[in-house]
């Protein structure tokens, strides 16, 4: 049965679907309505210790020159936000209720609901404003450039529904007439409203309220509890939706069900259980330590990676067929250690998103590892040149694994062409191993790729020939080559190149139509044997040096052959068929094939009549 068309593209379309909700998921800003500062978890960290430091007594700024001397340390706005801070981290609502202006309350509050508000106030302030003590004004007289009247200072705004609220301290008078900073009546006035909008609501009608006051590394016990039951409820949700979409891909495409069954159970389940559960997280109110520790993303960026790196085992995989479709089986030694190394890097990517989200200032780390891979490039300069040394030979492929080349000075056969080198067994059958560098720079031989043998053998006759006996031999041996079934007829030619310092010398040009070094070898033999029988009948022989000198008596010419051969010159003149300096077409395609090869007396000669 043909699939649909859409059937081909869906594992594409879920891959791109799958990396764009990623891809946006991660790099969305934080929301701005309620919190437009939210503080990222390492802002957290440092800060917190910084309010506990502040509203402490260790560390009072009561000493300072021009600060009230204060119990409390409410002489500036900065030791008061943060005596407050510390105060309600302690569940000493008592003590923080000191910190408010409780002396201008609207109608129906009482002073005696100082540590409630104070309470109410705190679990605002944990769930939608992070006050950066460093930002709030450290003199008696606070902050004089805020536009505010000099006895207020503004340390933030809460952006509700219907209006936004000021968080203001005011400067008041103690009992004893000494001013000191709290926060202001209208403030004090706004925390019912504040704590209707932004407080646990009926949540903490119905749970005690130790779940709403007891933290763990910073989140309220609730918080945890709904982390916990949402991760429980949308778990198998996300293996349900999994298990669906790998039904369909068998489907549709059963072919691409194994390579893909990892990558559905594994990172796409992961992808749609964070994000079904971030979904759900979202439409919760959260606290600010919630929220910087979603910010960072932890999950999502794991998530990504993962997905990635399972793309680039798909990817690898399909290269592989690749390589083994088009017969380049050796190029998969490079795709490991590529693959290797991107994974590397995207693992470090994500290690750098990360830490950016959490807050963490990663240019100095970028650049210290810029450093340190300039210094790991240099000292690893020889090894990388051999890793691009086997890349050119992988991709331009001058050699491959099997063939019999020449490298140098030397020739053998390659072996293998690893990451740093390569080996070659020579004709000692030793084997010679060569950095790729080195290799891929040489000038490489590969007898291998030949499509043809070149036969040119110098015949060298003795200065005794006559014309007639070059130009019988000039004749025959052409007739040889052309009659020869394993030899071109072109390019061919056998001339009578010139006369050397003992011999006269006739060249012969030709191909050998085989690929195997030693069928060529043995028709070379032949076609060596059937020119001495040529030269020997016609009456002459070859040249010996005139530096070599030897007792025997010389071998004189044999005169009834050499007539022959003159005789048969003269008839061939006669009949002009004297096929020089070139034989006719019509010679070539009658002599073409014309030859019995293998020889007569062969074992093939039989067979092939």
């Amino acid at each position: 049965m043909k699939r649909p068309a859409w059937s081909r593209r869906l594992v594409p379309m879920i891959i791109g679907s799958v990396a764009v909700i990623l891809s946006m998921e991660v790099a969305a800003p934080a929301s701005a309505d309620t919190n437009p500062a939210q503080p990222s978890l390492k802002e957290l960290v440092q800060k917190r210790s910084k309010v506990n430091q502040v509203g402490g007594s260790q560390l009072s700024e009561s000493q300072a020159p021009g600060v009230p001397d204060d119990e409390l340390n409410r002489g500036v706005p900065r030791s008061s936000v943060g005596g407050f801070l510390a105060a309600a981290h302690k569940r000493d609502y008592a003590r923080a209720a000191e910190y408010l202006d409780l002396h201008s309350l609207p109608l129906g509050m009482t002073e005696s609901q100082g540590p409630e508000l104070a309470r109410q106030l705190k679990i605002v302030l944990d769930r939608v404003l992070w006050i950066d003590p460093d930002l709030v004004s450290a003199s008696p007289e606070g902050d004089q450039t805020d536009a505010l009247p000099d006895v207020r200072d503004r340390v933030g705004r809460i952006a509700g529904r219907e209006r936004t609220y000021d968080l203001l301290l005011q400067r008041v008078p103690r009992e004893d007439g000494v001013s000191i900073w709290k926060f202001a009546g209208a403030t004090v006035a706004d925390i019912p409203q504040l704590y209707e909008e932004f407080g646990y609501g009926r949540l903490e009608r119905v749970f005690p309220s130790w779940l709403f006051d007891v933290k763990i590394l910073g989140i309220e016990v609730w918080g945890w509890a709904a982390l916990v039951v949402i991760a429980i409820t949308t778990l198998p949700i996300a293996f349900l939706l999994t298990a669906l979409l790998m039904r369909m891909l068998r489907f549709i495409r059963a072919e691409l069900a194994p390579d893909f069954e990892q990558f559905f159970t594994g990172p796409v389940r992961m992808l749609l259980w964070v994000l079904m559960a971030r979904s759900l997280i979202d439409l919760t109110s959260y606290s600010v330590v919630q929220q910087a520790l979603s910010e960072g993303k932890t999950l999502l960026v794991l998530a990504l990676a993962w997905i990635v790196l399972r793309c680039l085992d798909l990817t690898a995989k399909w290269i592989a067929r690749r390589f083994e479709t088009k017969g380049v089986t050796g190029s998969r030694v490079l795709l490991r250690p590529a693959v290797i190394l991107v994974k590397v890097i995207v693992v470090a990517g994500a290690a750098i998103l990360w830490l950016e989200n959490l807050g963490y200032e990663v240019t100095t780390l970028l650049a210290g590892l810029s450093i340190s891979g300039v210094a790991v490039a240099f000292a690893a300069q020889k090894s990388l040149e051999n890793v691009f040394g086997a890349a050119t030979l992988y991709s331009s492929q001058p050699v491959r694994v099997g063939d019999f080349c020449g490298f140098g000075d030397r020739v053998g056969t390659i072996e293998e062409i690893g990451l740093r080198a390569t080996q070659v067994r020579t004709l000692d059958r030793t084997i010679i191993t060569v950095p790729n560098a080195e290799f891929a720079q040489m000038h490489l031989e590969n007898y291998s790729k030949r499509d043809r043998f070149w036969y040119h053998p110098c015949l060298k006759l003795r200065y005794e020939t006559t014309p007639e006996q070059i130009r019988y031999v000039l004749v025959e041996v052409r007739k040889l080559l052309y009659a020869h079934p394993k030899v071109l007829s072109e390019p061919l030619w056998v001339r009578f190149r010139g006369f050397r310092d003992y011999s006269l010398d006739l060249d012969v040009f030709a191909y050998i139509g085989v690929t195997d070094y030693n069928e060529s070898l043995e028709v070379a033999e032949d076609l060596n044997l059937r020119i001495m029988d040529i030269v020997a009948g016609a009456g002459t022989d070859f040249a010996i040096p005139a530096q070599i000198q030897f007792e025997a008596p010389a071998r004189m010419l044999d005169d009834e052959k050499s007539k022959t051969a003159e005789s048969q010159v003269g008839e061939w003149r006669t009949q002009q068929a004297l096929y020089l300096p070139n034989f006719p077409r019509e010679k070539v395609a009658e002599l073409r094939g014309s030859l019995d090869y293998p020889p007569v007396g062969s074992p093939g000669a039989a067979t092939r009549r």
